[in-house]
C-alpha cells in the first residue's frame, strides 16, 4: 500500500538521536507513512549504521545523502522532496522526537493552501540524559518528563516551553482557548502539500549558514502564492533534545531573505530545478 505521507528528517551524523526518532515512529498512531532521511553528508560509519537501522523497523526508510561540503540542509531537503512518493510532506529535524499522535495530527488538520506549523518542547540537559531506547519506547516523554521539566522551568529558570506539552484535541475547547493563528513556521515542525512546495521550486539552496532564515524565506515565498502557515499549538507536539547551540551568521541569510522578498513571484531559480539565465 502506498504511504499517505512522507516524513522528512534532516540529519547529520547523530545516529543515536535518529534511532530515538525511529523508536518514537514505531509508536505512532498513524502507521501509513514513509521516512526519508535527508542526510547532509554524514560519515561512512554513520551511513553504515543507518543502513543497519533501515532493516529493523516496519516502516519504509529512504536514505538520501550528498557529500559533506559544509551546511547544505536546503539542498538535501530538495533531494528528499524529489525522492518522496507522497502528496503530503512533514518536516522535522534529527534532534526532535515526535509525540505518538504527531503524524496523525498533521494529517487530520491538513487543508488546501495551508502549512501546518508546530512548536517544540525544549528538553533540558537533565531530562535529555534520561533518554535511551527503553525510555523512548516506554513513553517517558509523554508521561513522566512533565514534572522534571516543570521543576527546572520554575526553579532553574530553564526556557523549556513546557506549555507546548499540554495537548488540546477537543475542538470546542480549542475554539474557546486556542486560536489557530497565522504565524511563521519553523523548519523543525511543519507540513504542507507537496504541490505547494513544488510550485515555489522548493528550498533556496543558497542558504548555507545554519540557524536562521531558510524557513523564513520559504514562508515568505509560499505566502506569495496564497499558502499561509497556521499554528497548531498544543496539538502537533515534538520534543527537542538538548544540545549546545551553534553560532549563527544572520547577515548573509537575512540578505537572501530580503532579496527574495523583493523578487517578483515566489519561484526560486536556486531550488529543486536549477534555472540558468
Amino acid at each position: 500500500m502506498k504511504p499517505t505521507v512522507s516524513l522528512i528528517i534532516s540529519f547529520y551524523n547523530k545516529i543515536e538521536l535518529l534511532e530515538y526518532i525511529f523508536i518514537a515512529l514505531e509508536r505512532q498512531t498513524c502507521k501509513n507513512f514513509e521516512v526519508i532521511v535527508a542526510d547532509d553528508g554524514s560519515n561512512e560509519d554513520t551511513v553504515a549504521k543507518l543502513n543497519e537501522l533501515k532493516e529493523k523497523y516496519p516502516f519504509p526508510i529512504k536514505h538520501v545523502w550528498h557529500e559533506d561540503k559544509g551546511w547544505r540542509k536546503n539542498a538535501i531537503l530538495n533531494k528528499a522532496v524529489t525522492a518522496s512518493e507522497c502528496d503530503y510532506l512533514i518536516f522535522i529535524d534529527g534532534d526532535c522526537i515526535p509525540h505518538p499522535k504527531f503524524i496523525q495530527e498533521h494529517l487530520e488538520n491538513r487543508k488546501e493552501k495551508q502549512v501546518i506549523s508546530g512548536r517544540r518542547v525544549m528538553l533540558t540537559q537533565k531530562v535529555s540524559q534520561k533518554l535511551n531506547k527503553t525510555t523512548i519506547k516506554n513513553g517517558y516523554l509523554d508521561h513522566r518528563a512533565f514534572f522534571p521539566l516543570l521543576k527546572e522551568t520554575l526553579f532553574d529558570k530553564q526556557p523549556t516551553h513546557i506549555e507546548n506539552m499540554i495537548r488540546i484535541r477537543n475542538k470546542i475547547i480549542r475554539r474557546l482557548f486556542v486560536k489557530d493563528k497565522t504565524r511563521g513556521f519553523w523548519g523543525c515542525n511543519f507540513s504542507l502539500w507537496k504541490k505547494d512546495l513544488l510550485a515555489v521550486n522548493g528550498f533556496d539552496e543558497r542558504f548555507v549558514y545554519p540557524g536562521f532564515g531558510e524557513d523564513v524565506d520559504l514562508d515568505n515565498r509560499l505566502r506569495k502564492t496564497g499558502v499561509y502557515p497556521v499554528s497548531k499549538k498544543h496539538l502537533v507536539t515534538q520534543y527537542h533534545v538538548f544540545h549546545k547551540h551553534f553560532d549563527t551568521l544572520y547577515e548573509p541569510n537575512m540578505a537572501l531573505v530580503e532579496e527574495n522578498k523583493k523578487r517578483d513571484g515566489a519561484f526560486t531559480p536556486y531550488g529543486i530545478n536549477k534555472i540558468t539565465e
